[in-house]
């Protein structure tokens, strides 16, 4: 059993929570939070949890051996060195870290450390994303893709008030690419592997950061475009080109639809996928597996595909951020 802690008491976390509950394989043992009563009010439904508002006496718990950090992203950083340093395994969520110099030394020190730093992407865990992967045939057949990712920020409306929200600060890692770009990211990088060249067109916000955007990676062969934003909605579905035909899917954050429009024989083949109704669950199990089973050679190359292309991940998002002039304070550091 994998006794879990959490940093961060938003919607999120007790989705993963629950997720990492209906596994089986964690139990909540720990939850910090600046103010007692806020970690209270998030871990009385799980049980017997410690509780800390304090980091130092947070990691120090013996019996927590896996943390779940979802705080502001420009804490990540620093709260998953502490929690590596205290000997714990570390699940980020994404976008895990600023910069690739924060990336690298995380890699590093999880390594020294022996234990484990996943970066909580849940997309590229999902079965219906495997089923895509398996389906896609050589890149030389595909032409081109065009992934969408766009959704409004209720946050947005305290950006028009004159506020400066977390997600929607340069002193906290946030903007539009930095959140849901990274979904399509994943994918892009995931089934077609590091693209040649990354940028970006972002539109800037009073905030400094991104709302809204569009970003070309470009491979040997073809492009991906890449829409994202959280000042509007997109209804688009996402598609790959392929030579004789078109894979047209519902997203790609989360796929429950995915049709191949095959031009060659004139019909459409529709893919078994579905979407579980906690999404994170088939990430909270992939991580489980790995953390429970540390000498299984299969898992263990998972486990570093999985990490490599988090570092890859980061270093694009980085590159198109450069490319449209969007500046965070972790640069600085």
């Amino acid at each position: 059993m994998i006794n879990l802690g959490i940093i961060g008491t938003n919607w999120i976390t007790d989705q993963f929570v629950q997720a990492a509950h209906e596994t089986g394989k964690y139990q909540l043992a720990a939850v910090y939070s600046r103010r007692l009563e806020t970690a209270q009010k998030f871990g009385e439904k799980y049980g017997d949890v410690e509780y800390a508002t304090d980091l130092d006496t947070f990691f120090g718990i013996e019996h927590l051996n896996t943390v779940y950090i979802a705080s502001p992203n420009s804490l990540h950083f620093e709260q998953a060195k502490q929690g590596i340093l205290a000997g714990k395994n570390v699940i980020v969520e994404k976008p895990a870290f600023s910069t690739p110099k924060e990336m690298d030394e995380i890699i590093e020190l999880a390594n020294q450390k022996k234990v484990f730093f996943f970066e909580a992407a849940r997309n590229i865990h999902e079965k219906a994303f495997k089923t895509v992967a398996d389906f896609l045939p050589f890149k030389d057949h595909i032409i081109g893709a065009d992934f969408s990712f766009m959704k409004y920020s209720s946050r947005y409306d305290q950006v028009l008030d004159g506020q400066e929200p977390n997600i929607f600060s340069p002193h906290f890692s946030g903007g539009a690419l930095a959140d849901l770009g990274v979904y399509p990211i994943y994918a892009a990088l995931a089934w077609f592997g590091m693209p040649k060249e990354s940028l970006y067109f972002g539109q800037k916000i009073s905030t400094g950061v991104d709302g809204i955007g569009t970003g070309i990676l470009r491979y040997d062969n073809f492009d991906v475009t890449i829409r994202t934003g959280k000042i509007g909605d997109s209804f688009q579905q996402s598609e790959i080109y392929l030579t004789n035909g078109t894979l047209v899917m519902n997203a790609v954050n989360s796929i429950s639809e995915a049709v191949f429009h095959d031009r060659d024989h004139q019909r459409r083949e529709k893919l078994s996928v579905h979407q579980l109704e906690n999404p994170m669950m088939e990430e909270a199990d992939m991580f489980a597996k790995v953390i429970l089973n540390p000498t299984d050679r299969e898992l263990g190359t998972d486990y570093e595909e999985w990490v490599e292309l988090a570092r890859n991940v980061n270093q694009v998002i980085y590159d198109m951020r450069k490319s449209a002039g969007i500046v965070f304070d972790a640069d600085e550091k």
